[in-house]
């Protein structure tokens, strides 16, 4: 359901957000870090927030909205998607920050976190001053973009067969 339009809006998204990307970051982390059973996942097994590991993962969070936005759907990306499933399941959890933390993280969170990822990010979208029609179509694509790649990243759940 991404078409060439949602592209060309997620584009558009892309010259929009990449100046904002600290502030999405700090609303996100904000919520994420208000929750204990959130920033759970990113603590070591006494339950202390790892400091250096939310970094990394901010930092990696921040490229993420940058390639939501700005980078090409090819294989070099769907790849990727696949490996930050990856990095979310049992599979590899904590091996590329190289941490002891939580072993996993249940498919659940991934497939909630669509809710804030997307809701928040209208606002940002909005302050450009770009007509509301094509925030609403900007808002659109980065919507089913969120659900592709939740997609993909919920694929290391699934067992062999169930899919």
């Amino acid at each position: 359901m991404l078409g060439e339009d949602d592209i060309k809006y997620l584009r558009m998204a892309c010259e929009i957000l990449k100046d904002q990307v600290d502030e999405i970051l700090d609303l996100w982390y904000s919520w994420v870090g208000s929750n204990p059973h959130l920033i759970y996942y990113f603590s070591d097994p006494q339950g202390k927030p790892i400091k250096e590991y939310l970094e990394r993962v901010r930092r990696r969070f921040g490229q993420w909205i940058l390639d939501t936005t700005c980078r090409e759907y090819d294989q070099t990306w769907l790849d990727y998607m696949y490996e930050i499933g990856l990095r979310h399941h049992r599979t590899k959890k904590n091996v590329t920050d190289m941490v002891t933390s939580v072993p996993h993280i249940p498919l659940m969170y991934l497939i909630a976190f669509i809710y804030p990822i997307t809701s928040t990010i209208k606002h940002f979208l909005a302050k450009k001053g770009h007509r509301q029609e094509d925030v609403e179509k900007m808002y659109n694509a980065w919507f089913k973009s969120v659900v592709l790649q939740v997609a993909i990243w919920s694929y290391p759940y699934a067992k062999e067969g169930d899919w």
